[in-house]
């Protein structure tokens, strides 16, 4: 699978937290609760910088979300002394922007597999002769020579007697499918016969294939219902746990009762638990061959009843 920086990067961040939680443990259990704490606190501070820059990332664009519960739960646990606490949120968002990472990542390569059908050039018939032309030059009219195994590079109809082509990447059609001559042969398409004459109806970036391709990417870049509900309402829970953590340390005069509230409602799991799983449902739909058209027509999917 193919990784990128902030992949790697994420990761590193995550077996730094998980690595500091666990022999901060260690050392806790064997009795040494200074070094415990120490540990515990240079393990939370990578991911609590990570976060607040990505915190200010999401301001600078006009976006605030539930990730400043977390930053804040995490800064009061360090302030007042919960160090183990400060652990815990920091294992748990880092675990949570690590499988977002994965699933993205899963979605990345069905599109790199996606676009890796695509050829980069066409041969096409010109004065008697064959010349590879790229796809940008080719224009409606155009005699293209689809040879044995290769991907129709744009729409076109077939000029030959007859042409065998498989469809299974745009239809899901296991069969190759027969076109007699003049019949539209789609872009996607794989020549699973001999050789034939393809006459180009349409530009590459307006075929069938570069519209599927089109459609997916902007798939994996909607957002669902459910997930711009949860946008809505991240500034007012988040108003609302706050308020809750100072009214708890006004009235208790204890301090920890508003980390406790902090930590509680921090809210990792549900912050990433939406786009994770729609990422991974269009991933996974696009390695089965089926096409979803964004994020909103899945969710309503997830709502049918048989």
């Amino acid at each position: 699978m193919e990784t990128t920086r902030t992949d790697r990067y994420k990761t590193f961040i995550l077996l730094i937290v998980a690595a500091g939680l666990i022999a901060g443990l260690a050392f806790y259990f064997a009795g040494r609760t200074d070094i415990a704490d120490l540990v515990w606190i240079a393990g939370v501070v990578p991911a609590l910088a990570a976060l607040v820059v990505e915190i200010l990332r999401s301001i600078g664009r006009g976006e605030v979300g539930l990730d400043i519960v977390a930053a804040l739960s995490m800064t009061a646990a360090l302030i007042f002394g919960e160090t183990l606490a400060a652990a815990v949120v920091a294992v748990m968002y880092s675990g949570g922007t690590f499988l977002e990472a994965f699933a993205e990542g899963r979605a990345r390569r069905e599109m790199h597999d996606l676009l890796s059908r695509v050829p980069r050039t066409a041969t096409r018939h010109r004065n008697g002769a064959l010349e590879e032309v790229p796809l940008d030059e080719i224009a409606p009219g155009d005699r293209l020579l689809i040879r044995q195994g290769d991907v129709v590079p744009v729409d076109g109809t077939v000029v030959s007697e007859a042409a065998f082509v498989d469809t299974s990447a745009l239809t899901g059609e296991s069969l190759p499918v027969r076109l007699a001559r003049g019949a539209d042969a789609m872009s996607g398409s794989t020549n699973a016969g001999e050789a034939f004459d393809l006459k180009t109806t349409r530009e590459a970036k307006d075929s069938t294939y570069a519209g599927i391709v089109r459609l997916v990417e902007e798939a994996q870049a909607s957002k669902a219902p459910m997930s711009r509900l949860a946008d809505r309402w991240s500034l007012g829970f988040l108003a609302v746990t706050i308020s809750i953590a100072f009214a708890a340390w006004w009235f208790t005069g204890d301090p920890i009762r508003a980390v406790a509230v902090l930590v509680v409602a921090t809210p990792c799991p549900l912050i990433l638990a939406v786009p994770v799983a729609l990422v991974a449902g269009l991933s996974r739909a696009a390695r089965y061959g089926v096409l979803v058209k964004g994020a909103a027509p899945l969710e309503a999917l997830a709502r049918t009843r048989s």
